[in-house]
């Protein structure tokens, strides 16, 4: 008997990395027809210009129209009152990056959890896949990247590690002490294709 239990064991251990190891997302195979980047002036490409944004190189990279719905100055706590512009896109995949500027104007995190947790249960809610981007990079980030992990695992949405990690404090990927230029672009793009390829 123990025999055919490895053998089972086995199998699924196959299966696993057949289907390469992907983890349970809600709203897979949806009817959505886009991909949204939802976001601030990380989004927005500030510092390179919208045709060098993040959301622009994406699109390239995955031969399809990324909608950049990214604004600059904006907050989670502010940003779900533009939801209705997400959601009239009729999304596939909203990508969702928020946070910095949370972090920069000290709103109280327990606001942004909230926003940013309303925002993914909107997203989910409509039948799209919410994928959660965290920033990463910024000294003092660590506790977002934390609240986006533990969002994404409750809510069955993907995560996008640290797209400024490896770009923060890098003079050539950079536009100003902040914002990525083109290059740097280049790699958050890099970055969140290969989160986002196996659940296209």
């Amino acid at each position: 008997m123990n025999k055919y239990f490895i053998w089972a064991a086995v199998a699924i251990v196959a299966a696993w990395f057949l289907l390469g190891g992907k983890t349970e997302i809600k709203n897979l195979g949806n009817s959505g027809q886009t991909v949204v980047a939802f976001g601030d002036s990380l989004t927005a490409g500030y510092g390179a210009g919208k045709d060098k944004a993040y959301p622009a190189v994406l699109g390239r990279m995955i031969n399809r129209p990324v909608v950049n719905l990214g604004l600059s100055g904006d907050t989670a706590a502010n940003a779900p009152a533009r939801l209705p512009q997400v959601l009239q896109a009729n999304p596939y995949m909203v990508l969702i990056e928020f946070g910095g500027n949370d972090f920069m104007r000290s709103v109280p995190f327990d606001q942004t959890e909230q926003a940013i947790r309303q925002i993914v249960d909107e997203v989910q809610s409509a039948g799209a896949v919410a994928v959660l981007v965290d920033t990463g990079g910024y000294p003092g980030m660590s506790r977002y990247t934390k609240l986006y992990k533990q969002i994404a695992k409750e809510k069955q949405a993907l995560f996008v590690p640290g797209i400024l990690d490896g770009i923060f404090g890098k003079s050539k990927y950079k536009a100003d002490p902040i914002h990525p230029n083109a290059a740097g672009y280049e790699i958050v793009a890099q970055k969140v294709h290969k989160a986002i390829k196996p659940y296209l």
